[in-house]
């Protein structure tokens, strides 16, 4: 687990208040150009975000904060870490302090919401029939198998009960389209004549893409990341992705079905930032498509290895630990 951009402390700390027009891209920006002629977006780029997913309701239809409220939610900010820095950040003893909590300040981001579209800010609505899809790191969520959730389980009597990330499969902000989370918000882009390869951080998860106008694969071949072709569009790599699961995403409680269309939109907007922009299209589970932007900023490190469970020892001590509680543990000496 990187520790780079993960003080609560740094990052928030906004030194002054500024206008939303800092957010702006530089139209008249161009993007330097690879050996191949392409857009360079090699790199290693951070997308944490202090930006709810959402726009809450009390900013209504504005888009951007002021900056007297950029103003009070840093106050506000440095107070929250004075009183809970040594504490969990989810209350109790917990697993994780204010210390491992990622962000960017807020000067980086001055929108009330991620979700540029619909304009209101807000997802929408589900649509009947859409699968469930929440967990957490509280106690197990009553359910059925499939688990539709990365985080949490509906139970401990074997490894299927746990969410996706608890079993390494899937991290909670690798999966496509990636999203802002707790930590490990970084992400390698590298390409070469043919392809782009997107390394998460997040469970080493390295999403290979072909751009050389190869067809998607057949549809009864569904893949746990997608099947991702791209291609570029001006200055902006587009990346198109078909064949999910019905498992790997969800947004607000709401899981994706097998059937969601993804694109996402690479734009190197500056020699430090790259704009992240993606649009989920599924009928199944939503009753419009929605758009979410996503600012991304260059780090000048190297990803290191996220080795999850490290031998999966992580999920037999859930197992272990659940059957000790029940009384029902027999270790190998039949003890």
């Amino acid at each position: 687990m990187n520790s780079r951009l993960t003080s609560l402390a740094l990052v928030i700390c906004v030194a002054a208040p500024i206008a939303p027009a800092i957010y702006a891209a530089d139209s008249s920006y161009i993007a330097p150009r690879n050996e191949w002629g392409q857009p360079d977006l090699r790199g290693v780029w951070n997308f944490s975000s202090n930006t709810p997913l959402e726009r809450p309701a009390k900013y209504a239809n504005q888009e951007f904060l002021s900056a007297d409220e950029v103003a009070r939610i840093r106050a506000e900010a440095l107070a929250e870490i004075e009183r809970t820095d040594a504490n969990s950040s989810q209350g109790g003893v917990g697993g994780y302090n204010q210390f491992w909590i990622e962000g960017v300040p807020i000067q980086e981001n001055t929108r009330t919401s991620l979700l540029v579209d619909p304009p209101n800010g807000r997802m929408p609505a589900r649509v009947p029939g859409a699968p469930v899809a929440f967990g957490g790191l509280g106690p197990d969520i009553q359910g059925e198998l499939p688990v539709r959730f990365t985080v949490g389980g509906i139970g401990k009597d074997h490894p299927e009960q746990r969410g996706l990330s608890e079993r390494c499969l899937m991290g909670f902000n690798s999966v496509p389209p990636f999203m802002p989370s707790m930590y490990n918000n970084n992400v390698q882009l590298f390409q070469n004549e043919d392809h782009v390869v997107i390394f998460n951080e997040m469970i080493h998860e390295a999403r290979i893409v072909p751009i050389d106008g190869r067809p998607h694969l057949p549809e009864n071949i569904a893949q746990w990341t997608g099947d991702s072709r791209g291609y570029f569009d001006g200055d902006t790599l587009v990346v198109e992705t078909t064949n999910f699961t019905d498992k790997t995403q969800s947004f607000r409680g709401t899981g994706v079905s097998a059937d969601m269309h993804l694109i996402e939109r690479f734009t190197r907007v500056a020699d430090d930032r790259v704009d992240y922009v993606f649009t989920v299209n599924d009928p199944k589970a939503f009753a419009a498509p929605f758009t979410v932007e996503v600012p991304m900023h260059q780090m000048h490190e190297e990803l290191y290895e996220y080795a999850c469970h490290e031998g999966n020892y992580g999920m037999v001590n859930i197992l272990r630990g659940q059957r000790i509680e029940d009384g029902t543990y027999v270790d190998a000496s039949g003890n």
